[in-house]
């Protein structure tokens, strides 16, 4: 599969979630102090993602 959220822990010790389509990053989160809530951001983009208005300011 080409697109997947990846969990990493940056210099300052807190989480962060990628969300990455082949080799590139297309977004990251912010840093959360513990694993479970990166996990739980991840789960949020899933579930409310579809949902999401698009806003067009061009």
């Amino acid at each position: 599969m080409a697109h997947k959220f990846i969990i990493s822990k940056d210099k300052s010790g807190e989480y962060r979630v990628y969300f990455k389509y082949n080799a590139e990053t297309i977004f990251w989160t912010e840093g959360y102090k513990s694993k479970a809530s990166a996990q739980n951001a991840i789960d949020s983009i899933r579930n409310n993602g579809p949902q999401a208005e698009i806003v067009d300011e061009s």
